[in-house]
C-alpha cells in the first residue's frame, strides 16, 4: 500500500470515528494566556518558570502525562484538541499526533486561533491569524484531522453574533481547502446576562450560515451548553454538521456533566472540567485513577442521557 493510500485509509478511519462513535473530545489546548492558570490548578506556581519556553515545557509534561495514562484511549476519548506547540512536540519519541492516533486510537485536532479581540458590539471576534497557512500545512503533514477556533459572545447582540458566525464560517471555509475539518466555536459566556436570548440568536445565525455552505461540506460545532436543553438539535441534524460538542465554559465538572446529561444534542469537549482534579505531586497510581474517574464521568454525560 502506498503512502497516499495509507493516509487516505487513516483519514477515513478518523472520519468514521468522529461522525459515528460514542465518546467525547478532550481539550488540551490551553495557550499562552490560559497556561499559567492551568499550571496553577495542576500545582505548578508561576515562580516555577522564568521564560515562556519553560512554561510551555511544563504544560507539555502535564499533557504527556495525560496522553500516556491508561484511561486516555479511543475507547472513551474520540479526539484531542492540541495547542500548536503540543502538536509540534513529541510523546514517547513520536510526533504527538502520530502517538495519539497510532498508540491511543485518538483523533488529533489543533487549535488555530491566536486569541480574542477586545469586546465590541457585545462579542469578541478572533484576532488576525497571519501564520494560519503555515500552521495548516504543518497540521496536514502531521496527520491532523481538524482544527478548532474560538470566539466569545458576551451579550445578545444580533449584529455582533452575526459577525462572530460570519468570521468563523469564512475562516472555516479556508481551513476546509486543506482537507481539514474545522470546529467552529462561537462560545456564549455562561455569565452573559441574556444568555438564553443570545443562544437563540446564535442558533438562527448558524443555521443560515450552514445552509449557505457548499454541498458536501462538513464542519463541527463547539458550543456552550444551552439554557434550554436540546436547543441545538437542529444543528446536530444539519447535513453539513459532523458533530455538535459542548464546552464546559467555567462550570465545575459535576455541573457541566449534569447539564450535558439533559442535552441529547451534544457530547462533551471539556478542558478545565477534565483536568481539574489532577495535580503534579500525585503518585502515578493516584493520578491515573483521578483521570480515569473524570473520563468515565464525562463519557457517561456524553452518552447516557436523562
Amino acid at each position: 500500500m502506498s503512502s497516499e493510500q495509507i493516509a487516505q485509509q487513516m483519514s477515513e478511519q478518523m472520519l468514521e470515528q468522529m461522525s459515528q462513535r460514542p465518546g467525547f473530545i478532550a481539550a488540551l489546548d490551553q495557550s499562552g494566556g490560559s497556561t499559567p492558570k492551568a499550571l496553577a490548578g495542576y500545582g505548578v506556581p508561576e515562580d516555577s518558570w522564568s521564560s515562556e519556553a519553560e512554561m510551555f515545557a511544563l504544560i507539555h509534561q502535564m499533557r504527556v502525562r495525560i496522553m500516556t495514562a491508561p484511561a486516555f484511549t479511543g475507547e472513551r476519548v474520540l479526539a484531542t484538541i492540541l495547542f500548536e506547540q503540543t502538536m509540534d512536540g513529541e510523546v514517547e519519541g513520536a510526533p504527538a499526533p502520530t502517538y495519539l492516533w497510532r498508540e491511543r486510537g485518538i483523533v488529533p485536532i489543533v487549535k488555530v486561533d491566536q486569541g480574542l479581540a477586545e469586546e465590541a458590539d457585545g462579542v469578541q471576534t478572533m484576532k488576525p491569524m497571519p501564520g494560519l497557512d503555515d500552521l495548516l500545512d504543518r497540521a496536514v503533514g502531521l496527520g491532523v484531522f481538524g482544527t478548532k477556533m474560538r470566539s466569545v459572545v458576551q451579550h445578545a447582540s444580533r449584529s455582533g453574533i452575526a459577525a462572530v458566525v460570519g468570521q468563523q464560517l469564512e475562516i472555516g471555509e479556508h481551513i476546509s481547502t486543506y482537507g481539514l475539518v474545522p470546529i467552529l466555536e462561537p462560545e456564549v459566556s455562561i455569565d452573559a446576562p441574556d444568555k438564553a436570548e443570545a443562544e437563540g440568536m446564535l442558533l438562527d445565525e448558524l443555521r443560515a450560515g450552514l445552509d449557505a455552505l457548499p454541498a458536501g461540506r462538513q464542519v463541527m460545532l463547539k458550543l456552550s451548553i444551552p439554557t434550554i436543553p436540546d436547543l441545538y438539535r437542529p444543528l446536530v441534524e444539519h447535513d453539513r454538521v459532523m458533530r455538535v460538542v459542548a464546552l464546559s465554559g467555567g462550570y465545575s465538572r459535576d455541573e457541566a456533566c449534569e447539564r450535558l446529561a439533559h442535552d441529547h444534542a451534544m457530547i462533551a469537549s471539556f478542558s478545565r472540567a477534565l483536568i481539574s482534579d489532577l495535580r503534579r505531586d500525585m503518585g502515578q497510581e493516584e493520578f491515573d485513577a483521578a483521570l480515569a474517574a473524570a473520563v468515565e464521568q464525562i463519557y457517561a454525560a456524553s452518552t447516557e442521557k436523562s
